[in-house]
């Protein structure tokens, strides 16, 4: 046998070893998360690959951030938000797919510390026994509007403003707390669900006509439109087993 024989026999063994590669490993998306959904989702995540051979690589962070980001191109296939305004907004804007929009959960908003005999309900607004109160930016995350608006309806917002303590998203939000910068803070019940740290604190579940509904949209964005695994994601997120995980992480399904 020739050496370019040989070397051709090679070639055509390594293209097909390649595309046995990639057919086991499923093709790859790329999602954009927000902050109080990752909990869960790395769970469904998990189960999702393990089903299908897709792989999932995620960012997370506020929706408002990730809305401006996909505006100025990120590379983000699948857009979970924390609302419903930005994901309908990215499809009138032509950057989500037509018609692929829906409601995969409906947020709570709870009061934590980590401190267990802190938080028993809202007076604990009223009587301001703490020196900082934690929240996600109102201009930039749905739960800091939901906080806001609780407040609001408290009628403690005025009151509490030098005591407010910012995050840009729930995960800067949790990470006033656990740093010691605020005894307090309003966060996603899924947060407080997390295996990680279920069960410690204390809490005051914030009674939903306190604030607008936590409606969380889910969209496919036009670069994932191709992409056999944003699909598959997205048919996904509507089955039993996802349904199963955000139930369990104390959201609402639509």
């Amino acid at each position: 046998m020739t050496n370019r024989r040989w070397m051709q026999i090679v070639s055509v063994t390594a293209c097909v070893l390649c595309l046995w590669v990639t057919t086991a490993r499923g093709a790859e998306v790329v999602v954009a998360v927000a902050a109080n959904f990752v909990p869960p989702f790395n769970e469904i995540a998990a189960e999702f690959q393990k089903v299908t051979g897709h792989v999932v690589q995620s960012s997370s962070g506020s929706s408002g951030r990730f809305y401006a980001q996909i505006k100025n191109d990120a590379p983000f296939e699948v857009f979970f938000s924390a609302d419903g305004e930005r994901p309908k907004l990215l499809e009138d804007e032509g950057l989500g797919v037509k018609g692929s929009r829906f409601t995969y959960a409906v947020g709570r908003l709870v009061l934590w510390s980590s401190d267990p005999n802190l938080v028993k309900d809202e007076q604990i607004l009223r009587d301001g026994t703490f020196q900082h109160l934690a929240l996600a930016n109102p201009k930039t995350a749905p739960y800091g509007v939901a906080a806001m608006q609780s407040m609001q309806k408290l009628g403690v917002w005025d009151s509490l403003q030098p005591r407010l303590v910012m995050g840009e998203n729930l995960g800067q939000t949790i990470g006033f707390i656990d740093s010691g910068n605020a005894e307090l803070g309003f966060l996603a019940l899924s947060q407080v669900l997390d295996p990680k740290i279920k069960g410690k604190g204390s809490r005051w579940d914030v009674p939903e006509n306190l604030h607008e509904p936590i409606k969380q949209d889910v969209v496919l964005l036009k670069k994932g439109e191709k992409n056999p695994a944003a699909k598959a994601l997205m048919e996904f997120m509507r089955g039993p087993q996802a349904f199963a995980v955000i139930e369990r992480y104390g959201y609402a399904l639509k």
